[in-house]
């Protein structure tokens, strides 16, 4: 089987693109190359392993946990099953921040709380060079595939397991967050919800349980000069800001929608 045969093959089955990101993990191509080697012949192994790719694929396992792979903000990212599949409106928080941070600090101190791969972290570590950068999640699963990520891109951090605060012991500039913010009765995509982890999906009834019990220690945590950034759910706002007038003072806050006009960013401020 070519690797042209084997796009046509996997076209049955599934997307077209997704053939061609299994075809390409299998050869060690970039997907995007596989144009220039479509009459490269796969072995039997790799034609056999290639079948497996696509069964799993079939049964809705989402093609970033076949692969162990993602893009984020230009990071080739190792994902398995104990972290959630980092998103787009991710990547928009992580650009906000760094633009933020870019005209408020030199040097920030940076926490991202609830990191799972260490998506967010690593890639403000990755954008300011000059940023102290730790990562902090309960799971200690989870802090796994951190420390790959961190391995694999070559980037120091500082990896540490902790339930939000309680094994937070420092100051920080910048404490940035994409905690769980599902509803418990929410309904979400089947390919979500049967593969991804729950411990990083759910808040609660309503979503905010982690907003919060961040926001509430969270002053204990920052220097005074600070800057706090959230991923949101559409619906979350108004609340997320109720919350945190009632534990912060003198404070800005600032909205900001994705691409899809959706409210889905908040980041807080110490008032200049």
């Amino acid at each position: 089987m070519t690797i042209e045969e084997a796009i046509v093959y996997g076209k049955q089955f599934i997307s077209s693109t997704e053939a061609k990101i299994l075809v390409a993990s299998i050869m060690n191509y970039d997907s995007l190359q596989l144009i220039n080697y479509l009459h490269q012949k796969m072995n039997e192994e790799q034609e056999s392993k290639y079948k497996e790719l696509i069964e799993a694929r079939k049964n809705n396992i989402p093609v970033q946990y076949i692969t162990n792979s993602v893009n984020f903000y230009g990071l080739d990212l190792y994902v398995d099953e104990n972290v959630l599949i980092p998103r787009f409106e991710t990547e928009e928080l992580v650009e906000h921040a760094k633009d933020l941070l870019s005209k408020r600090f030199i040097n920030p101190k940076v926490l991202d709380l609830c990191c799972g791969s260490g998506a967010i972290g690593l890639a403000i570590k990755d954008k300011i060079k000059d940023s102290i950068v730790t990562l902090s999640d309960v799971s200690p699963n989870a802090l796994e595939v951190a420390k790959k990520n961190k391995e694999k891109l070559g980037l120091d951090v500082e990896i540490i397991e902790s339930d939000l605060f309680d094994n937070i012991h420092e100051k920080y500039d910048c404490i940035l967050s994409n905690p769980p913010y599902i509803r418990t009765d929410e309904e979400i995509e089947e390919i979500v919800k049967n593969n991804e982890p729950h411990i990083a999906l759910y808040g609660g009834v309503d979503g905010l349980d982690y907003y919060e019990r961040i926001l509430k220690d969270i002053k204990k945590y920052l220097n005074p000069y600070f800057l706090i950034g959230f991923e949101i759910g559409e619906t979350q706002k108004e609340a997320i800001i109720n919350i945190a007038y009632k534990y912060l003072d003198n404070i800005d806050i600032i909205p900001y929608k994705d691409l899809s006009g959706r409210d889905r960013m908040l980041f807080i401020q110490n008032k200049n």
